[in-house]
């Protein structure tokens, strides 16, 4: 099957999977189906009572309902006044229940739609994240989310209604005239044929439309998170241009699908007026002839509307159907997205954890790239600290990326105190290193919450201590609002610096037996790298530290330095010793130093 006959024919896969995932809904979908059901009847009711009443006033004794026992023209008035007026009334009560209960269960499915979706998307591997767009999974997990959830609101009852509709007109009309009722129903098959066309049609346009959707949302989230750089650059209209085009290619993308969907109604009201003119025309000249009863022709003929004309709401319903389960499969395919990097391991590490780390024979390689690191072994003993340095691309936060578990070595294995790290919990794992990257990543918020992000019952004494151990206490004291100094988006109301020392802070206040440094020096001053380098001396104590530095001044008290290159590790021992090895350290040494010039 090829990629756009899989489109055509899914939407209705997309129907089943959406249903099986709202099983726990059963109770729910079926008391609203079955008010739905009842609103119609109870719709339908008042053309039949319609007829009923002019047989009364045109055959008066002789009329139905007179043999019922009603036997003046009056007492038959009355009673159908009162028939009517309970139908009514049923019908707005059911009216009011299935809404109720249609929005009701939109509002909880969308719900609990995105929450599993997005908490899906936590335990997802890191290799997901970096193949595809944030803006791409936040319009899944909102603007389809919200789609899906306009269709539950109206559009499920619609498509229940129609088919009740259908059935029990058709009953009606087999009962009172086999002949007008083959008439009537001859354009349904048209319109069936038509709506299922137009489906088919309509269904891989807006699968299109949707993808559109997330290009542009991706594109306005890249460029509002990248705006400094655009300033800079001034690149306002390039990228200006650039959002244009994602703008008109969903402009585009929904103008199609729009042609589409807008050619159904006039198609399906040609049809509905042929059955009407049949019904029309052949009862009226029936109830001519006398063969058919005048009361039963006007039952027919309000019938006749009733049961045709809500099929020209087919196309809207088919419109907003087409659009929710375009949306319902991107949601469906991040729930159904596989999780590499179980968390299987229900050990926790024991206790008091030690921060003995060991990489044994570990190698690992990235699908999309081939890059990765090949046969590395090393022991970092509890309290020591061990540098990696190398090329960017050698594989140093590749090894980072293994110790967290965001990837699982394709060989080799990793211990933390002699315990396998698959046969822990991630929990445990994790909960055991404290991380600082370059990019630090600040929530929106105060400095207090940023801070106390990795343990939010700590004090404020605890958390003032983290400060001062990372030597950010200083300028947070300085800050009029102090701990409650809004951050920023991503933290923009602080400089690198700042920002670089609240991160250590946060990794402190976690109070990890391991802590790793990605290059959390690399981009900060002298100052800020002086005063983190202090801070260091001060958390190494008892510590396991793990660093990736590309300034080897900073790292020359490190235990242990493994230099990497090419994924393997190239020298290891300790600043001294690879000085005296006069290897790829030592001319690194010399270059930062100024010992010797860069080769160019």
């Amino acid at each position: 099957m090829s990629s756009q006959d899989h489109k055509t024919t899914s939407s209705f896969a997309a129907l089943a999977r959406l249903l099986r995932y709202a099983r726990g809904y059963r109770r729910q979908i079926i008391a609203a189906t079955t008010c739905s059901i009842i609103n119609k009847l109870f719709d339908i009711a008042p053309e039949i009572l319609i007829g009923v009443a002019i047989d009364v006033v045109v055959n008066q004794e002789e009329s139905f309902v007179a043999g019922l026992g009603f036997e003046t023209a009056q007492e038959q008035i009355t009673i159908l006044a009162v028939l009517t007026f309970f139908i009514w009334a049923g019908e707005s009560l059911f009216e009011y229940l299935f809404q109720i209960l249609w929005r009701n269960l939109a509002q909880r499915l969308q719900s609990d739609l995105r929450q599993d979706a997005y908490e899906h998307a936590q335990r997802l591997d890191m290799s997901f994240f970096e193949a595809r767009s944030s803006g791409q999974l936040v319009a899944t997990m909102n603007d389809d989310v919200n789609q899906l959830e306009r269709f539950l609101d109206g559009g499920a009852n619609a498509m229940i209604q129609v088919l009740v509709t259908v059935v029990a007109v058709g009953a009606v009309f087999f009962v009172l005239s086999p002949l007008i009722a083959l008439l009537a129903f001859t354009p349904i098959p048209l319109i069936i044929w038509g709506a299922f066309y137009f489906q088919r049609k309509a269904g891989p346009l807006y699968a299109d439309v949707r993808e559109k959707v997330g290009d542009l949302s991706s594109r306005l989230a890249n460029n509002l998170g990248g705006i400094a750089t655009i300033k800079s650059f001034t690149a306002e209209q390039r990228e200006a241009r650039r959002l244009k085009e994602s703008s008109e290619a969903y402009v585009e993308a929904n103008r199609r699908a729009i042609r589409i969907s807008s050619a159904f109604i006039p198609v399906i009201r040609m049809a509905i007026l042929a059955g009407f003119l049949a019904t029309f025309t052949v009862g009226g000249m029936m109830a001519l002839e006398g063969s058919l009863n005048v009361g039963a022709y006007g039952v027919l003929v309000f019938l006749t509307q009733r049961l045709l004309w809500p099929l020209t709401g087919l196309a809207e319903v088919i419109d907003l159907f087409e659009r929710s389960m375009a949306s319902t499969r991107r949601i469906l395919d991040l729930l159904a997205e596989p999780v590499h990097v179980r968390d299987e391991g229900g050990k926790a590490l024991q206790e008091p954890v030690k921060g003995d780390v060991e990489l044994d024979k570990v190698s690992f390689h990235y699908p999309s790239s081939g890059a990765g690191i090949r046969d590395i072994s090393l022991a970092v003993p509890a309290g020591n600290t061990l540098a990696l340095v190398g090329a960017t691309g050698s594989g140093k936060s590749t090894l980072i990326k293994l110790l967290l578990r965001f990837y699982d070595p394709s060989n080799g294995e990793i211990r933390i105190d002699g315990q396998p790290i698959r046969d822990l919990s991630l929990r445990s794992l994790r909960g055991a290193i404290g991380l600082v990257t370059q990019d630090v990543y600040l929530f929106e918020g105060t400095i207090r919450e940023n801070l106390a992000y990795g343990n939010p019952a700590a004090s404020d004494a605890e958390i003032t201590d983290a400060a001062k151990t990372a030597e950010a206490w200083s300028f947070i004291e300085a800050l009029p609002e102090g701990l409650d100094t809004p951050v920023g988006e991503r933290g923009v109301r602080l400089s690198g610096g700042q920002r670089q020392r609240l991160s250590l802070a946060r990794a402190l206040l976690k109070n990890p037996p391991i802590l790793v440094l990605d290059e959390a020096t690399s981009a900060v001053d002298n100052e800020t790298e002086a005063a983190i380098q202090r801070s260091l001396k001060r958390i190494g104590h008892n510590r396991t530290v793990i660093m990736i530095a590309h300034r080897l001044s900073t790292i020359v008290d490190a235990d242990s330095i493994a230099v990497i290159e090419g994924g393997r590790v190239l020298e290891q021992g300790t600043h001294r010793e690879l000085l005296e090895q006069d290897g790829a350290y030592a001319n690194q040494w010399r270059v930062q130093t100024g010992q010797i010039q860069a080769a160019v």
